[in-house]
């Protein structure tokens, strides 16, 4: 039997790709550059911004995909869809599309994954800033293996993950998405969910590039003024890790304009430097409708037309999430030579390719994903995902305070208080599936087991007798239900004070995408609510289920404990119990400082000495709990530092740790350098190595950091980057203020400019070594 060349495996994927562009019709190639978002209508709330304004009745199937189509969009992410029939729903879509089309190309299929496969019956894992708080990348590859897993067994190429923006402003909505404030820990972490995803064959998409934290007053979607060197040495750090490190094949735009340019239409970003510098060969795909934004958002494009060809110039491959811009309007710019045809075979040889290394150009492929040929029930939320979950849970706990009273021995009576005590969708981030789509089905059940705060204390304290009261809202003033919680609290013996967010989507939240906050006040009255809890004179817990820190103010030296959860997910509320009860030693690490006040532009840990505190302002910076910080219920001593005072190519920094105390636990021990004198402002310190040691009572560890000179990297006067020789502070601790080591070290030899070749990662080696 003939096999076309372009279906063919046995042939090189760029001579296949070569061969079915040449065969293809200008209609053709333009409809491999386009999503189709099936199910996506006007009615209800929106999942994507501006979502109604975009929405328009799809022409027929067999009309609209006659041309073949790029992407199909979020099969299982629009609605609650039984995993099975989701399954077997695109299948038989797709098997319309082979057989509707003249070359039977099938569609890459997408979904969002952020906090778990964004589908009903799907594990809810933590979100990133939990991912963070955790300080252990292997558990994080370890999730993105399983996500892709599930991905790939419905029938899934893509998945629209790791967000790898950099924390700038806590009352961005968004904050709870993103990893952390440190770039270094950011692109590490970021890089193990890349690789664990795209092990699974499934094509990871890192998101937003590139600057859309940085946007002014933390709004979504708003302009962002930052500097060349703060956009190359924070901002895209993690990118380049994720890309290097990582492998993954897909990159999607920022919506923001960066100093009055949209990256959706920057040529110098997304091909001068992803591409001709950075040396990528994926996809670049749009955030949704941000090809439209270009004309709608941001003023730059007076037609949808004149949207796609800036898009397409600048790099952008695919307009999803349907198309409005890349089709008929692009079609007619270049049929009048105002495009050039060359732009459009570009980003189609590049789509082709990543088909064609997934098996989609196969003459042998086949519609049916594993699942379907299975044709038994999904089980999207298998135990071992879900003891994942619970331990990524466990492991991103963060213990800000704690005067004693915790672990929690035996009360009799406990009174679990506030509006996020015994409330499901205080758990969850925006992008698990309960909160991002199941709040439009109330009548639909939640599709995986999960206990509220609440019943999870009642299980961890089966002899102790447990109380609950909202007190208020999460959001709003009502203060009618103050004085029964405060009644409750005052007859307990101890008061676990569950506040934070509702996550959620474009104002119908605290926290989430378009969720922004004006100041770091915790939402509604429940600040209020606190006060009066805390003036019960019972031993007040203060527990944070938040997608952001708060400003806590004085109440946190009246708390007998504060402990903080980014949104744990499905086995959250058992870990935060097995905390307040000790069976869970807390190791949890702040991602993201704990700003004092709630007012003005809050700062990272990433300032310069004019930054900080001083005479010269009467504003202090200082963050109520900094970088890094988080407590144990056992001990830690570190000794035996050492590292050679001068060096050129790498710098090897090693100590021990030992558990000094009566539990075993684990330390996240924290590298962080300085420059003293350097041609351009540096940070006080910035992390440059980590490792999460986990030991025994009694045990000792030696551990070692290889500092490369080129993590000494930093954006020159020039533009350039440089490794500039003289004198470094280096700083080891258990936080970026718990400082237990410092040490000046010389860097040798002469200035000397690095590129994307630079080493990037501090190589970390752990050894039990008595105990």
């Amino acid at each position: 039997m003939h096999v076309n060349t372009w279906a063919d495996p046995a042939r090189p994927v760029a001579e296949r790709v070569a061969a079915l562009l040449a065969e293809l019709t200008l209609e053709e190639k333009l409809a491999q550059l386009v999503g189709v978002w099936v199910g996506a209508s006007s009615d209800g709330a929106e999942v994507a911004p501006a979502q109604h304004d975009f929405a328009e009745p799809l022409p027929p199937w067999d009309e609209l995909t006659k041309p073949g189509l790029g992407q199909l969009t979020r099969v299982f992410g629009t609605g609650p869809v039984d995993p099975l029939l989701g399954a077997r729903s695109l299948a038989e879509t797709q098997r319309r599309l082979v057989a509707g089309s003249r070359f039977g190309v099938p569609a890459m299929a997408h979904e969002e994954c952020l906090a778990g496969f964004t589908a009903w019956q799907a594990t809810v894992f933590p979100v990133p800033l939990a991912w963070g708080a955790s300080f252990d990348p292997d558990s994080v590859r370890a999730m993105a293996e399983g996500i892709g897993g599930q991905l790939r067994d419905v029938g899934v190429h893509q998945g629209l993950a790791p967000v790898l923006d950099v924390t700038r402003d806590y009352r961005w909505g968004r904050v709870e998405e993103t990893i952390g404030e440190d770039p270094y820990l950011v692109g590490l972490i970021g890089a193990a969910y890349v690789r664990g995803l795209e092990s699974t064959g499934v094509v990871a998409t890192l998101k937003h590039f590139a600057g859309y934290s940085a946007s002014r007053g933390g709004r979504n979607h708003a302009p962002v003024a930052v500097g060349a060197r703060e956009f190359a040495d924070v901002v895209l750090v993690p990118f380049e890790m994720a890309l290097r490190e990582g492998g993954a094949r897909s990159v999607m735009h920022s919506y923001a304009d960066v100093d009055g340019v949209p990256p959706a239409s920057d040529r110098s970003l997304l091909t001068g430097l992803l591409r001709e510098r950075w040396g990528f060969t994926g996809t670049v795909v749009a955030d949704y409708f941000g090809v439209s934004f270009l004309e709608t958002a941001h003023g730059v494009a007076d037609s949808p037309g004149a949207a796609a060809a800036l898009a397409l110039a600048a790099g952008v491959d695919v307009e999803l999430p349907s198309v409005r811009c890349y089709g008929e309007p692009l079609a007619e710019l270049v049929r009048a030579g105002q495009v050039p045809v060359e732009h459009v075979d570009t980003a189609v040889t590049r789509v082709l390719t990543q088909k064609c290394e997934l098996g989609l150009l196969d003459a042998d492929w086949r519609p049916e994903s594993p699942a379907v040929l299975r044709d038994e029930p999904v089980d999207l939320d298998p135990p071992h995902l879900r003891a994942l979950s619970r331990t990524i849970a466990e492991r991103s706990v963060v213990l800000l305070r704690n005067d004693g009273v915790l672990p929690l021995a035996g009360p009799s009576r406990i009174a679990v208080v506030g509006p996020c005590a015994d409330d499901l969708l205080a758990l969850m981030g925006c992008y698990s599936f309960a909160n991002h789509v199941g709040v439009q089905h109330p009548d639909v059940p939640l599709g995986v087991e999960m206990a509220t705060a609440a019943q999870a204390v009642r299980a961890e304290f089966p002899d102790a007798e447990v109380v609950t009261a909202p007190g208020c809202e999460v959001s709003g003033p009502d203060r009618s239900g103050f004085a029964e919680a405060v009644r409750l609290a005052a007859g307990s013996d101890v008061v676990l004070a569950v506040l934070g967010d509702r996550s959620g989507l474009f104002g119908r939240g605290t926290s989430g995408e378009g969720c922004d906050a004006e100041d770091l006040e915790l939402p509604g009255v429940q600040g209020q609510l606190l006060t009066e809890l805390l003036d019960c004179g019972r031993p007040v817990v203060l527990v944070l289920l938040t997608g952001r820190p708060y400003a806590l103010g004085p109440a946190t030296d009246r708390a007998a404990a504060v402990v903080q959860a980014f949104f744990p997910g499905e086995e959250g509320a058992g870990a935060v119990a097995g905390v307040l009860s000790g069976r869970v030693n807390p190791s949890g690490k702040l991602p993201v400082q704990v700003p004092r006040g709630p007012a003005g532009q809050p700062s990272t840990y990433l300032r310069p000495q004019l930054g900080g505190p001083g005479t010269i302002s009467s504003a202090d910076p200082t963050p109520l709990f900094c970088f890094g910080h988080g407590l144990s219920y056992t001990s830690f001593e570190l000794g035996g530092f050492a590292a050679a005072e001068e060096f050129e190519t790498e710098l090897v920094v090693s100590l021990e740790v030992a558990n000094t105390g009566a539990v075993a636990g684990a330390e996240v021990v924290q590298l962080y350098l300085h420059d003293p004198v350097a041609s351009v402002v540096r940070p006080q310190r910035q992390l440059v190595g980590f490792a999460r040691v986990e030991l025994e009572p009694g045990e000792v560890a030696r551990v070692a950091f290889r500092v490369h000179a080129d993590r000494t990297s930093f954006t020159g006067r020039d533009g350039v980057r440089i490794v500039e020789p003289g004198e470094l502070r280096l700083l080891v601790g258990c936080s970026s203020e718990d400082v237990r080591w410092e040490q000046s070290v010389r860097l040798l030899g002469a200035t000397r400019v690095v590129g994307h070749d630079r080493v990037l990662v501090t190589p970390v080696e752990v050894e039990v070594v008595s105990g």
